[in-house]
């Protein structure tokens, strides 16, 4: 019996006893640990979700624009008809595509942690959107909030901060 065997039976060993003990727990306390779940999600404020929505949307959209641009640079790296050089330009572009993903995180998380503000930032070569949620609309912070981003670049940036109110 070979190390590869002996692992696929431990492993294979391990989800069986677990899924036993799943399957024998007592109904009652799975409808107990449900319940608490529910309660704490009940407490909730709305007008959290309200401006979570509002930002989540803006997320979830980037987000699937991103993916079906990164699908089809996928497929453009598989085609058998690109020449080396145009697979070499579309892997940049995806190499591109996951860094503007982790600049802006690192920006959201910054302004964050700095300004005590949600926001959602959206990259575009040297175009930078940002939106933050506050019911502070002031050109000081405007200004502020676009020097923190400028900082981070050597580059000039365009950058637009537009307000959301809570």
């Amino acid at each position: 019996m070979n190390k590869q065997n002996l692992w696929f039976l431990t492993l294979f060993s391990l989800i069986l006893i677990l899924g036993v003990y799943y399957v024998t727990i007592p109904e009652d306390l799975l409808q107990k640990a449900s319940n608490i779940k529910k309660t704490k999600q009940t407490n909730v404020e709305v007008k959290e979700v309200i401006e979570e929505n509002s930002l989540t949307a803006m997320r979830v959209n980037k987000e699937e624009e991103r993916d079906t641009k990164k699908k089809e640079l996928k497929k453009q790296l598989t085609d058998d008809k690109l020449t080396t050089q145009e697979k070499n330009n579309v892997y940049e572009e995806l190499k591109y595509l996951n860094e503007v993903q982790s600049k802006e995180e690192e920006l959201e998380k910054a302004i964050k942690k700095e300004y005590k503000l949600d926001c959602f930032i959206k990259m575009n070569n040297s175009n930078v959107e940002i939106i933050c949620i506050s019911n502070e609309h002031d050109k000081k912070l405007a200004n502020n909030l676009m020097r923190s981003v400028q900082k981070n670049y050597n580059d000039p940036l365009n950058i637009t901060v537009k307000f959301q109110k809570k």
